[in-house]
């Protein structure tokens, strides 16, 4: 391999078949006059593009053709010429410089042209480069060296985090990995669960119960976790009548007064709320409003005036406190009852987190976009954030994340994506170039994932994701099953 040229931040290697380059590889430059090493990852292969090249495939698809004997070649040059034509141009892009064996983002000098020499920097021996002592392992899958590949749980800790891909890719698989290996170091995680896929990570595929089983705890609204009014903060209440029910905003001041009236009688109930509505001195537009919005809280069976059947999420928090995920199963809730959930949980997070009785929490945002309202967005990243709510989103569609979540994110686990409009979205992360997400997302296979960011120290990697003896679920239901199509005998008339 030899360097040829340099436009930016991109350098032009040659090199031949045999060298068994591949995107996504790491090669690293050594000058042999100074004691620094350049380290590059290949984000294309082209062909070289030699003078003359085109007329010579020509001239030889049109002498196959038409002129027969045998090849007489006196100067042996053939072999070379063929060389020639097979010959390889990697585009790599410059990614820190290895000085007495130290990585470093310095990338201000260039190595000389005819004094380097240049070979395969495996990822193994770039990860030994960048580890700076992974106390907290969460083992993500294997490298193409088949050597395995972990991230470090405090890389994940203050920070936030996009995992997405298209549909059936191993999205939510990644995910789960996270949610586990979070687990396992005490950490508590909340996971909003839109499709019912987290349910069952407490048993193994056989169906038996497994090692997390005590410390996944799925709360299903309406079932399980239901809500008295005497648990709630009026701001939180609020939140869940403007942005979840839409109340107006003469409507919101008049409740402000009815709940009010009903802390100070001590009668914070359904029943309660439903009598001073009906005969609260107010505009009947008014009162016609908020009786709506009432119904729709009393319809949710999210609310509960049975003493017995409130809980509270400090209740959970404290069966977490070693460690332990909270699942939402958001499955069978309508839209509407969704939004009451999630401004709720939201909500409350910030409200124990503010008073610490929580020390922090990892929140996993399934299809987060149709949940959360668009005010959310830059409130998790930036004053949630500071409560302590470290949020993950997981989504196949990164349009609906907006661009400056993409800008802040600290960690991108990438799959496929064959979209240019996809690949367009996700190249706005300010972690890495643009180029690299759409040349090496274009081309992996199903479950492999392109790291970037945090994790490993902003030299992406591309990792083949492991699986895991848990109940996974969200596979997709089929009709046409190998079982059933063998059993089937069509009958021809």
């Amino acid at each position: 391999m030899r360097l040829y040229k340099k436009e930016g931040n991109t350098l032009q290697i040659l090199s031949f078949p045999n060298d068994n380059i591949e995107k996504g590889d790491y090669l690293i430059i050594e000058d042999s006059r100074v004691n620094k090493k350049l380290i590059t990852q290949v984000i294309d292969v082209q062909f070289a593009n030699v003078p003359g090249l085109l007329e010579e495939l020509l001239r030889d698809s049109t002498t196959e053709d038409c002129v027969y004997g045998e090849d007489f070649d006196p100067l042996k040059v053939s072999s070379h010429i063929n060389h020639i034509q097979d010959a390889w141009m990697l585009l790599c892009k410059i990614r820190g410089t290895l000085e007495n064996e130290k990585p470093s983002v310095n990338v201000s000098w260039l190595p000389s042209r005819s004094k380097s020499g240049i070979e395969r920097f495996s990822i193994t021996s770039l990860l030994a480069q960048i580890d700076n002592g992974r106390n907290l392992p969460i083992h993500i899958g294997e490298t193409k060296e088949k050597s395995p590949f972990t991230i470090n749980a405090h890389d994940l800790d203050g920070t936030l985090n996009i995992v997405t891909g298209k549909k059936g890719t191993g999205k939510s698989h990644l995910s789960k990995l996270l949610v586990l290996g979070l687990i396992d170091y005490g950490a508590t995680v909340i996971v909003l669960d839109l499709n019912g896929e987290y349910t069952n990570l407490g048993f193994s595929q056989n169906g038996e119960k497994n090692v997390y089983h005590d410390k996944v705890h799925v709360l299903t609204p309406g079932a399980n976790l239901k809500v008295s009014l005497a648990q709630l903060d009026l701001r939180v209440m609020l939140n869940i009548l403007v942005h979840a029910l839409h109340l107006p905003g003469a409507s919101t001041r008049e409740f402000r007064r009815i709940w009010q009236f009903l802390n100070q009688r001590r009668a914070s109930t359904l029943r309660e709320l439903g009598e001073a509505i009906k005969s609260w001195k107010c505009n009947q537009h008014v009162r016609d409003a908020l009786f709506s919005r009432y119904n729709s809280l009393l319809n949710s069976g999210f609310f509960t005036d049975i003493a017995t059947e409130a809980v509270t999420f400090e209740e959970f928090f404290g069966e977490t406190r070693k460690g332990g995920a909270l699942i939402l199963n958001l499955q069978d809730v309508s839209s509407v009852d969704r939004q009451i959930v999630v401004e709720y949980t939201l909500g409350k997070l910030v409200e124990l987190l503010g008073q610490w009785k929580i020390r922090a929490v990892f929140l996993f945002a399934e299809e987060a976009h149709l949940y959360l309202r668009e005010t959310y967005w830059d409130d998790i990243v930036t004053r949630m954030r500071h409560f302590g709510v470290f949020t993950t989103f997981v989504t196949n569609q990164p349009d609906t994340i907006r661009e400056n979540i993409y800008r802040q994110a600290d960690n991108i686990f990438l799959l496929n994506f064959t979209n240019e409009r996809d690949l367009e979205t996700v190249s706005r992360a300010a972690r890495v170039d643009s180029e690299t997400v759409k040349s090496i997302a274009h081309d992996l296979p199903h479950h492999h994932c392109l790291v970037l960011g945090k994790t490993v120290k902003d030299f992406p990697m591309v990792v083949k994701v492991r699986a895991y003896d848990v109940q996974t679920m969200g596979q997709t239901r089929l009709f046409f099953t190998s079982r059933d199509y063998a059993r089937a005998e069509p009958q021809l008339r």
